[in-house]
């Protein structure tokens, strides 16, 4: 069985609207105030959440450059953190690439990276999806986690990683208001790479509240609807913009870590390179470096 999640093995259409509003060509970059749990302390720092729409390869799962014969539509969610830890600190990016063509079940990717840059050393990883299984690849400069290629089965469950397209609605309803789903969940692979453990499935329960309630982070007011996971190791709770397009309002956890929106535009951002073009994070609310 391709891997999925109880109901949510049910391939659902994208919903209405969707290709006018995220295939203008744009990304959106949400910017937000972290805290964050690393050795003991709660650590300070920011997270930027960048979604946008990109043509991806089968045969190479990377973004298409055209000219391929195997190309289909995905979600691409990169997932920045960078914060302090005493006389140095943390650089993390998660990018989670999602299908949009139903060739997948709500809350499974193609392909899952990862990179950690702090002052120790480094470290890659990377997990691409076929059906029921998984390519998995790692290189680490830490000791037990060296360099790792192998296939892995996969379970009928969702990816940590890809809960917060999905959350979103972008790809599918995954849970009705008022509802409860009970599932098996993969951990991120930023969580797994903290901890020094190896990602293990684990039963879990994602519960989404019956209506909305309005919360206030840096950025505003907001009315949201908030989704929870519940794991045996903890919980993480989502603020989802209750009107469109369902912006990320904060996530908290049960770790202490803790989220709030700081700003949010449409922009092009990889064109956003020459001197002067930092001043744009302001609007995102981040420092520049």
């Amino acid at each position: 069985m391709a891997a999925g999640g109880g109901d949510a093995t049910t391939l659902s259409p994208l919903p209405d609207g969707f290709w006018e509003h995220w295939g203008d060509g744009q990304a959106e970059l949400s910017g937000y105030q972290l805290v964050t749990p690393r050795y003991g302390a709660s650590r300070e720092g920011y997270a930027v959440l960048i979604f946008v729409t990109e043509t991806f390869t089968e045969a190479q799962r990377v973004k298409s450059d055209g000219g391929h014969r195997d190309e289909f539509p995905v979600m691409k969610l990169n997932e920045i953190r960078h914060f302090q830890t005493g006389i140095y600190d943390y650089d993390l990016l998660t990018s989670t690439f999602v299908p949009l063509d139903g060739r997948a079940p709500i809350g499974v990717p193609t392909k899952v990276s990862f990179a950690s840059q702090e002052w120790c050393g480094n470290l890659y990883d990377q997990l691409v999806v076929n059906g029921n299984s998984a390519h998995h690849t790692r290189h680490s400069y830490f000791d037990g986690e060296a360099d790792l290629d192998e296939t892995e089965a996969l379970e009928d469950g969702l990816f940590a990683d890809a809960l917060p397209i999905a959350v979103r609605g972008l790809t599918g309803e995954l849970v009705a208001p008022g509802a409860s789903l009970s599932t098996r969940v993969l951990p991120t692979l930023a969580s797994t790479r903290l901890s020094h453990e190896a990602a293990h499935w684990s039963d879990a329960t994602l519960t989404r509240d019956a209506g909305v309630h309005d919360v206030t982070v840096p950025a505003g007011t907001f009315a949201v609807a908030s989704y929870m996971l519940t794991r045996p190791d903890g919980t993480t709770t989502w603020d989802v913009e209750a009107a469109a397009p369902h912006r990320i309002i904060g996530w908290r956890g049960s770790d202490g870590e803790i989220a709030q929106l700081t700003g949010s535009i449409r922009s092009k951002y990889w064109e956003q390179h020459g001197p002067g073009d930092e001043s744009n994070l302001t609007t995102l609310g981040l420092p520049a470096r």
